[in-house]
């Protein structure tokens, strides 16, 4: 990783802390049983990890994060799970140490995704899993179309690409793990819908706020990508698209179950 382009303002965590195995690692769910050690690589603030170690228990679990400052984060889970501080592009485990090793949106920020999943398959036994899943903002869809809404993209995409990262890794991921040396693949993809009116208070809510207050505001204020005034309308925007009875949004994403031979 070079830049984590979101950051760890609130804004941020209240959409990571919404993530659970079964809205966001549905598609590895059925390949675990009881008694699998697991690594989950990129934990956050560990939602997904803890829903992941209740399904493998009692197997033994690692959450593995960048920097002692992101780990933190996943603290509520210490004694129930192995926190590790830790790179991607070299794990610290030695080989077949996991039968599972699982990445959400992680790939997209990492300076060399394919390095990374080589790591992955590493650390994973003979016949374990790799799994990860990444969104894919240019094929982010909504309704209303909010002009704002199309700028707030591409901003987005300008500040990820800037920290050598990749905002549609989610198309990717079947060529990056082949690249990586997998030959069992099974590649699918998944949606996250916002509708109702709840969905839509809590997502644009949560944008309008992320858009003026997260790193990658910042950043995109500093780098000169635009102004207080534009990314005040891009927050008006996501507040309209809220308040809309018609407003809805997609998310895709793109899921590989990498199975080590």
């Amino acid at each position: 990783m070079n830049v984590y382009t979101h950051g760890h303002h609130e804004s941020v965590l209240r959409s990571h802390r919404w993530r659970t195995a079964a809205n966001s690692a549905a598609y590895l769910l059925p390949h675990l049983r009881p008694g699998m050690s697991l690594l989950d690589v990129g934990c956050g603030p560990g939602t997904i990890t803890a829903d992941l170690a209740e399904l493998v228990a009692p197997g033994r679990v690692t959450a593995l994060e960048r920097t002692d400052g992101a780990l933190r984060l996943a603290a509520h889970l210490d004694g129930k799970v192995d926190l590790v501080v830790g790179d991607a592009h070299a794990l610290a485990f030695p080989d077949g140490s996991f039968d599972v090793v699982h990445a959400h949106q992680v790939l997209q920020h990492l300076a060399d995704p394919v390095q990374a999943l080589r790591e992955m398959r590493r650390v994973t036994a003979p016949g374990g899993i790799v799994a990860a899943r990444d969104g894919d903002y240019s094929g982010f869809m909504w309704f209303p179309r909010l002009p704002e809404l199309d700028t707030w993209v591409i901003l987005y995409q300008r500040a990820a690409r800037a920290n050598g990262g990749d905002p549609d890794a989610g198309r990717r991921l079947m060529s990056l793990a082949r690249q990586a040396g997998f030959t069992r693949i099974v590649s699918t993809a998944s949606i996250w819908c916002f509708s109702t009116p709840e969905d839509r208070q809590w997502w644009g809510g949560m944008w309008a706020e992320r858009i003026l207050r997260s790193d990658m505001a910042r950043q995109l204020l500093i780098d000169g990508m635009t102004t207080p005034y534009e990314l005040q309308r891009i927050s008006d925007a996501w507040r309209r698209w809220a308040d809309d009875e018609d407003g809805w949004m997609a998310v895709p994403h793109g899921e590989i179950l990498c199975t080590v031979t």
